[in-house]
């Protein structure tokens, strides 16, 4: 961590344990969140672009035909990629996938795959061809939080989603069959350790101080959790932040649902 960072993160660290966060939020509220689906247009199968704050994300979903995996015949696949671009924070860098950025796709992911938003054997179209369903993540401005602003955006875009059609086994560009069968909208809801408080949405000058990360995905059930950081969370820590993510992500998904 840079020297500017680490001051950063003392003024957090202190400015928290005075019970208040840089921007007066209460520890267990979100910034502002603004959803603007179909922002693509009409020639993309589904997108949707997500402001959490200054948080600024845009997801886009593509579709195409290919084989299913040998241990699930009969079912379609989903695969989740992320782009931090450079323009979005001056520590992302060009080239291959980074760390960071193989762990947010990962973490996307699990939340949406272990929900079963998506009815895979919806996706089947004989026994050997199944439409493979791919989310593209393009972070466009850091400012803390990427992965509750990825995952909302992505199944915002799922939801926007809408299936080509096939036909004479060939996909028909520009043409369309009825929508992407969706059937929960998983929400992901982050905390922040700092100072032995729980934040939630943190941002990234409450990410420089934290000491650990708890994501936890809800439907009406725990869909998946992620824990990152190298501090420790207490039992009621993690019961705390499954609260949280329970009555957040509710509020969310009206939002996100319309």
């Amino acid at each position: 961590m840079k020297l500017e960072e680490h001051l950063r993160g003392d003024y957090i660290r202190n400015l928290v344990k005075e019970g208040k966060r840089l921007d007066n939020r209460g520890f267990d509220e979100y910034r502002e969140l603004e959803i603007e689906p179909g922002y693509v247009g009409e020639k993309a199968c589904g997108s949707a672009f997500v402001k959490l704050g200054d948080t600024k994300v845009l997801a886009g979903i593509s579709m195409d035909v290919g084989e299913p995996y040998a241990d699930s015949p009969g079912e379609g696949v989903l695969t989740t990629s992320t782009e931090l671009r450079p323009i979005a924070s001056p520590y992302f860098e060009s080239g291959p996938p980074r760390q960071e950025s193989i762990e947010l796709a990962r973490i996307v992911d699990r939340g949406i795959r272990e929900s079963g938003a998506i009815p895979t054997e919806k996706l089947a179209i004989d026994d050997e061809k199944v439409w493979v369903v791919f989310i593209d993540i393009h972070v466009l401005d850091n400012c803390g939080n990427l992965i509750d602003a990825s995952g909302i955006a992505s199944i915002a875009a799922l939801l926007d989603a809408k299936m080509p059609r096939f036909e004479d086994d060939a996909i028909i560009r520009g043409e369309w069959d009825g929508k992407l069968p969706i059937e929960s909208t998983p929400i992901p809801c982050t905390v922040a350790k700092i100072s032995d408080q729980l934040l939630l949405d943190p941002t990234q000058d409450e990410e420089y101080a934290m000491g650990a990360r708890l994501t936890v995905a809800t439907t009406d059930t725990i869909n998946a959790m992620q824990k990152g950081g190298v501090g420790t969370l207490t039992e009621k820590d993690i019961d705390d932040a499954i609260e949280l993510a329970f009555s957040r992500g509710s509020d969310i998904r009206k939002i996100v649902e319309g």
